[in-house]
């Protein structure tokens, strides 16, 4: 295979150069909140379902302007974005679930991030067993390591955040990419190659239980990583699935070695309020394990979106459409 040069994309940072700036932060204000609240009245006189709500029911006459410079900063700019300062303990959390689906319906369209079919998803420790088959850590309080999710963007609002922990740790898959080119050029073919993936349990009744495709692909002149290292290893329980080779572990190992240095990753400690968006094919993502509150009401909850953003390059048409049920 040709062997991409090294990768010279404004998503190719390092966490202790993005943790000096602070224009990765976007402060809403005072004009920008009533704006929101607004669009909220106005979509909820539209339909009390804000699934059945459309782009044009939350209408963003002023911050529109603003979401499409964020979604610029997301496809070509650096890959995330943090928003502080929606006033969740003021407006309460259904307000602010209304106000957060409401700025996605102007970033993109929502799909299903389970096979409940679940649009709106609840990032909660359920009391499920981190260790059990199948279990998505996001359920737990346990650390979840460095992976992608599936869609084009991935967006978290903080409604209560953890009593202790619990911290969005991000890293850039291109500088990971441009330090295995520079430490490990031999294995770049492997990490371009095609890996097993299990489907904890999500596959049609008489097919695998496990699916491949590469982990890493390059397309518009960007990086597409898709990263679930604990499935890949995971496929291998499986007698019929392809065996990893001594080059896909080495590979497997760089990328969360790499991806957990200090020098790369950069950490955001959420705030209620804080609303993050990531573009997936250029980021990483993980979470520090938590202490949580006792109070029912105090426990951390943080509400996802996977959203599509079909103009967005590096595009995956395989995980632009969320989590099927099977059927």
């Amino acid at each position: 295979m040709r062997i991409p040069p090294p990768l010279t994309t404004a998503d190719a940072w390092l966490g202790r150069d993005m943790a000096q700036r602070d224009d990765w932060r976007r402060v809403l204000i005072h004009d920008e909140i009533r704006e929101l609240i607004a669009a909220r009245a106005a979509a909820r006189s539209a339909s009390p379902d804000r699934v059945r709500w459309t782009r044009q029911d939350f209408p963003l006459p002023r911050l529109g302007v603003e979401v499409a410079a964020w979604l610029e900063a997301l496809d070509t700019g650096r890959g995330f974005l943090l928003l502080r300062g929606l006033p969740v303990a003021e407006i309460g959390p259904e307000a602010a679930a209304d106000i957060y689906w409401g700025i996605g319906l102007h970033m993109g369209r929502a799909v299903s991030q389970n096979t409940d079919g679940d649009l709106l998803g609840h990032v909660r420790d359920t009391g499920a067993d981190p260790n059990a088959y199948g279990v998505r850590l996001y359920k737990t309080r346990a650390e979840q390591d460095f992976h992608t999710d599936g869609a084009d963007i991935i967006g978290l609002l903080c409604l209560q955040a953890a009593k202790s922990g619990g911290v969005s740790r991000i890293v850039s898959s291109a500088a990971i990419y441009n330090r295995l080119l520079s430490e490990r050029p031999d294995l770049v073919p492997a990490l371009f190659s095609v890996f097993p993936f299990d489907t904890q349990g999500q596959h049609k009744p008489g097919s695998p239980a496990w699916f491949s495709r590469p982990i890493c692909r390059l397309r518009d002149g960007r990086l597409n990583l898709f990263f679930i290292p604990w499935y890949i290893r995971e496929s291998q329980q499986h007698p019929d699935a392809p065996r990893l080779t001594f080059e896909k572990e080495a590979v497997l190992r760089f990328i969360e070695t790499t991806a957990n240095d200090p020098d790369h990753f950069l950490d955001m400690d959420f705030q209620p309020g804080d609303i993050q968006f990531l573009k997936n094919a250029s980021i990483l993502h993980k979470r520090t394990a938590y202490e949580d509150w006792d109070a029912p009401e105090l426990k951390r909850h943080l509400l996802r979106l996977w959203l599509v953003q079909e103009t967005f390059s590096a595009g995956d048409e395989g995980l632009r459409e969320g989590v099927k049920a099977p059927v």
